[in-house]
């Protein structure tokens, strides 16, 4: 968290010697500051920040994916007179503790369009969802899941930081 705070010091610091405080010269400037914090690590110490901040871009750019893929899915089954659907309540055990995992890993979910959080057990072991295209096998879709979203938030939420 520590190497965070000095990037994002850094990028303000950055706008601010420049005098433009716009949206996309803060990004440039942060841009800059992880590069510098990168290349200074040797000196400063190792930080985890540089993998979690890997882990977040990829799973930002595997969660977009997945959202333009299930519009499209979606987009299809309306526009086609055949529908493809095969809605189903499935439920997912849990791999994710605290309260922090589970509400990203349920919302993250829901984000996907075809997709739905419906409700976690009272142990939370279990999440509820719906989704709207169950492959044959259910256990599948489930598999699919857990590979796909839990396992991705759960790596990046757990990742010890070493600042």
């Amino acid at each position: 968290m520590k190497t965070l705070t000095i990037n994002a010091f850094m990028a303000l610091l950055w706008a601010a010697l420049t005098g433009a405080f716009s949206l996309a010269n803060i990004a440039v400037g942060f841009l800059l500051a992880y590069v510098i914090l990168y290349f200074v690590q040797p000196v400063s110490g190792k930080s985890a920040y540089f993998r979690k901040f890997g882990l977040a871009a990829g799973f930002l750019a595997y969660l977009v994916s997945e959202i333009v893929k299930s519009n499209l899915r979606v987009a299809y089954d309306i526009l086609t007179p055949t529908h493809y659907m095969r809605p189903g309540i499935i439920a997912i055990p849990l791999d994710a503790r605290t309260d922090l995992e589970i509400t990203l890993f349920a919302n993250f979910l829901t984000l996907t369009p075809g997709t739905l959080s419906l409700d976690v057990s009272e142990d939370r072991s279990v999440l509820y969802i719906h989704a709207m295209y169950l492959d044959e096998d259910p256990d599948h879709t489930v598999r699919k899941i857990k590979e796909n979203y839990e396992r991705r938030v759960l790596e990046l939420l757990r990742l010890e930081d070493i600042d």
